[in-house]
């Protein structure tokens, strides 16, 4: 028998905009437990957003998230010996997770230039619906089209 569901616990707003979805961001930035070192890279880079966006940097942050948030992703299921890929809903919550990880993972693949300068600069591109971020997005949502014939194996 299995036992009960752990509950979900809410993220700690941060403590500048009062938004919980960046404060999960900072969170998932932070290295080794520096969450004010996390806190300076995230607000460096909002602060870079606006000047060079001339808008504001919240909306720039989650219009960026939203773009790059996949809608639909392939998990692996075994059935008779085989495995399939089939294609399920994401959640709004878990598209927004992968999202700000994608974001950070790119971030911290490129070099020579300061932490808040990649991550403002992979907003921006997201933002613009271009990138490697997109990129990303688009392949899973490609795997998902590809692998529609196993949808009726849906978990």
């Amino acid at each position: 028998m299995r036992r009960r569901r752990a509950e979900k616990r809410k993220p700690i707003p941060d403590p500048k905009f009062g938004s919980e979805i960046v404060g999960k961001f900072i969170n998932i930035v932070m290295l080794h437990g520096k969450r004010s070192v996390a806190e300076k890279i995230v607000y460096e880079c909002l602060d870079r957003l606006q000047a060079k966006l001339k808008e504001d940097p919240l909306k720039i942050f989650f219009e960026a998230l939203d773009n790059a948030r996949p809608r639909i992703e392939v998990r692996s299921r075994r059935i008779g010996g085989a495995t399939y890929q089939i294609p399920m809903e994401v959640t709004k919550e878990k598209g927004f997770n992968t999202a700000m990880c994608w974001i950070r993972d790119m971030a911290r693949k490129k070099k020579g230039k300061p932490m808040s300068q990649k991550l403002a600069e992979e907003f921006i591109s997201a933002y613009r619906k271009e990138g490697a971020v997109i990129k990303k997005r688009d392949d899973t949502h490609k795997m998902a089209e590809a692998n529609m014939a196993f949808a009726h194996f849906k978990i």
